[in-house]
């Protein structure tokens, strides 16, 4: 009885787990949406078949010191045979047929390579790990695009907070226009202009929430969930960077290095001979004995020596071209930290800038804001119309704009260095 209970409880909490927690309404922080950007880009599969080639191609030079079996044929036609240079009395000496045929199978083991194998599973592994760094710093460049769109996403979103109190606001000055005009002490343009600005207002709320509706919907494309809502973003911390790269490109040219001194090491072993044992068996017409005119089995077994010496003579321009390999990646380097320390010069400035911006953005919206108080006042008076009332109100809402722009714009060029240089707090 309790069995299907347990099942049903089972199916439930894998249910449960399978909701992602961008839909369950649980909150998304930046570094969240970097590890699901970079689990869900179909690129991050390479991983895998990477891993499994790698692994193949390692057993398959393994399978070299294991014993190899050649089976080989031949029928053959000469134009001479041997013969005996003299004639024996009441010798009659075999004839030798001028067509011959022979069918055997070569059995060889590997007992001394000089450590090539070894080494060419060295230069796998080393290749192996170029391409999975190479994998990684593509998918390291997602960070850039998440930074983009989760920024982007927050700076509309208080922009549309700004929007609606500035329509609260605008929405009073009608108000009290509307009762003025009631009493006869204000004319009735006075309402439509307050109006008039209203509707661009409304307007530009619209134009902003379909901003942040693409947003979303790019960003939860990116993540592989769908983001219920953007107040699910957590907006960072500020954050303080160092200027040292950390980036995973520099441990791609590493490994680069690493493959190069594997190649190194293979011209060495290529210099080595090679010791294999081997039997071969088979038949033949003639076998062994030459002097035989029939088909026979037969044998050899022994140490075979293969030593080129063809890698000796190029050993040194090979070596010439694999230092000049290294040199390619050392400027490879050089021009990829120059280029990043270039980049995070300027975010340098630029987090400077917005800094300054924002000293003086506060005092910029006090003073704005008891401008606009004031002429909220004279409004009701009648002592001023709605256009200036609405120019006090604009510039109060452009001032608090500047601000909300710099704060998120702030916030993202420290990001933006972070991801630049691969450093973390």
């Amino acid at each position: 009885m309790k069995t299907p209970f347990i099942i049903l409880s089972i199916l439930c909490l894998a249910s449960a787990s399978s909701i992602s927690h961008a839909q369950r309404g649980d909150y998304l922080t930046l570094e969240e949406c970097y590890e699901l950007a970079m689990r869900n880009y179909p690129l991050v599969k390479q991983r895998g078949l990477i891993q499994k080639a790698s692994a193949l191609t390692i057993e398959n030079i393994q399978k070299g010191l294991l014993p190899q079996l050649s089976v080989l044929g031949q029928a053959s036609y000469q134009s001479s045979v041997t013969e005996l240079p003299f004639k024996l009395p009441g010798v009659v000496p075999p004839t030798i047929s001028k067509d011959q045929y022979r069918l055997y199978g070569d059995l060889s083991l590997l007992v001394f390579d000089g450590g090539q194998t070894r080494q060419q599973e060295q230069l796998q592994q080393t290749s192996e790990s170029i391409q999975q760094q190479q994998l990684e710093a593509e998918l390291y460049k997602l960070k850039e695009r998440v930074n983009q769109l989760f920024f982007g996403t927050l700076l509309i979103a208080e922009q549309l907070k700004q929007s609606h109190l500035l329509i609260n606001d605008i929405q009073t000055g009608i108000n009290k226009v509307q009762a003025a005009i009631s009493y006869g002490t204000a004319l009735k343009s006075n309402a439509d202009v307050l109006r008039a600005e209203l509707l661009r207002s409304q307007q530009r709320t619209i134009e902003l929430q379909a901003n942040q509706t693409a947003y979303i919907n790019t960003l939860s494309l990116f993540i592989g969930q769908t983001i219920g809502s953007p107040s699910l973003l957590v907006r960072p911390a500020a954050i303080i960077t160092g200027n040292v790269i950390n980036r995973p490109e520099l441990i791609v040219y590493k490994e680069q290095s690493r493959l190069l001194d594997a190649q190194d090491k293979m011209l060495a072993v290529k210099t080595r001979p090679r010791v294999n044992v081997f039997v071969q068996a088979g038949a033949g017409r003639p076998g062994l004995n030459m002097l035989s005119n029939k088909f026979e089995p037969y044998y050899i077994g022994g140490i075979r020596l293969n030593w080129s010496l063809v890698g000796i003579y190029t050993l040194k321009r090979d070596r010439s071209l694999i230092e000049i390999s290294r040199q390619h990646i050392e400027v490879q380097k050089e021009t990829f930290l120059l280029n990043t320390n270039m980049m995070v010069s300027q975010q340098t400035l630029e987090i400077s800038k917005y800094i300054q911006l924002l000293a003086s953005d506060d005092e910029i919206i006090a003073l704005r804001t008891k401008f606009k108080n004031t002429a909220f006042a004279q409004l009701e008076n009648g002592v001023i119309n709605s256009n200036d009332y609405l120019r006090e109100v604009n510039a109060e809402d452009q001032a608090r704009q500047s601000k909300i722009v710099h704060e998120t714009q702030l916030l993202m060029a420290e990001y933006n260095q972070q991801t630049t240089t691969g450093n973390k707090q």
